[in-house]
């Protein structure tokens, strides 16, 4: 797999270009800068260059500008695509999860009872987020983030396993005596399952 993804592309139009002009407003603060007399002329310009074909060229230049993506697939890639993923998954979340600037709206039912919001003080304004709002996030964040780790360990599931170091008559004699701790195993499979549920439920979340 060679997998090569530019950066998006930023958009260039009237407002853009007339804050090029005047750069050095950038040096002021917000507050500082409307009361400035070139300010209200950089507000003029860019609503008439905005009516203007300037836009209409704008645009048209970027309708030409793509995002550069480049992917080539290898047939080995896709022998165990689930375990190929979860490689690729696991650190892309620990980025987004290190980097992200707020959290989505997620719902209590997804999480333990001590992260709902009824289990937040009371909100001063109803349009406020409540207190655990992004606490539920980082741990429905760090439950995809273990899931997917999981899947990418192929031995993720031998410490469920215990293998007695004996003779044995033969393969099935071996097999058989191989002590399983099947409610761990069960309690771990039940706990991934959550974690891919969670993924394909916040997927479309997963930005910053």
């Amino acid at each position: 797999m060679r997998v090569k993804i530019g950066p998006y592309k930023n958009w260039i139009g009237p407002y853009q270009i007339v804050d090029g002009i005047f750069f050095w407003q950038e040096r002021y603060p917000d507050d500082k800068l409307a009361e400035r007399w070139d300010y209200r002329l950089n507000s003029r310009m860019s609503e008439w260059l905005a009516d203007t074909w300037v836009n209409d060229l704008c645009e048209w230049i970027q309708s030409k500008r793509k995002r550069n993506i480049k992917i080539h697939i290898d047939p080995w890639d896709t022998w165990s695509m689930d375990h190929t993923l979860a490689e690729i998954v696991v650190p892309m979340l620990k980025q987004l999860q290190a980097t992200k600037h707020g959290g989505p709206f997620t719902d209590d039912e997804d999480v333990p009872e001590h992260l709902r919001s009824t289990a937040a003080p009371a909100k001063e304004n109803e349009w406020d987020t409540d207190d655990n709002h992004f606490k539920r996030w980082d741990w429905i964040m760090d439950e995809m983030i273990w899931t997917f780790e999981q899947l990418a360990d192929d031995d993720s599931t031998a410490q469920f396993f215990t293998h007695h170091d004996k003779p044995f008559k033969d393969i099935n004699d071996r097999i058989a005596n191989i002590e399983i701790d099947k409610e761990g195993l069960d309690k771990h499979e039940e706990r991934i399952k959550n974690g891919l549920r969670l993924f394909g439920k916040y997927y479309r979340s997963l930005w910053d």
